[in-house]
């Protein structure tokens, strides 16, 4: 498969709605999570959201403050990628976790590498290094897991709401 240039989505076919929904590629997901895409691409929105909860988390009470809002964010994008996806059930194994937590997991580090640069004079001091690689890696297994996913070699796991204790 052909990654996107610039500006360019991955497009799928739906699963259920019967209409071509596009995935955004990883760097525009990056750009919404920044909040610098203008979009109004529900994944664009929902990851916009989630980096929002990470930046009070960065700056305040911590992720406890935000757990079930977290939660939630996460629930709704793989419940909105469930519609949109088709899951190519012959075949294609199973990821050991949904799109929505792989998403979270970039905004924190996008969130994070933002506030270890900006609290860090010295940019290229080994925790900022670390902080955009980590960012780096995420940034390929999403880019990996949509490629495989979309190429029926994976799927992704039923989506379901953790409970308030475990959800984290």
């Amino acid at each position: 498969m052909v990654f996107p240039r610039r500006n360019r989505r991955l497009v799928v076919e739906g699963a259920s709605a019967g209409r071509i929904e596009p995935l955004l590629s990883a760097e525009e997901l990056l750009d919404a999570i920044r909040g610098s895409l203008d979009n109004n691409h529900p994944l664009a929105r929902l990851a916009f959201r989630l980096a929002d909860l990470h930046r009070r988390d960065e700056s305040a009470h911590g992720a406890a403050a935000h757990r079930g809002a977290h939660a939630d964010l996460v629930h709704d994008i793989d419940v909105w990628i469930e519609r949109i996806v088709p899951q190519h059930r012959r075949g294609g194994t199973v990821h050991t976790e949904t799109l929505g937590s792989v998403i979270d997991r970039m905004a924190a580090a996008q969130v994070r590498a933002d506030a270890v640069l900006t609290g860090n004079p010295n940019a290229s001091a080994p925790e900022v290094h670390a902080a955009w690689y980590r960012l780096a890696e995420l940034v390929d297994g999403y880019n990996d897991l949509v490629t495989a996913v979309v190429a029926g070699h994976r799927r992704l796991p039923v989506p379901h709401r953790m409970s308030g204790d475990l959800a984290g």
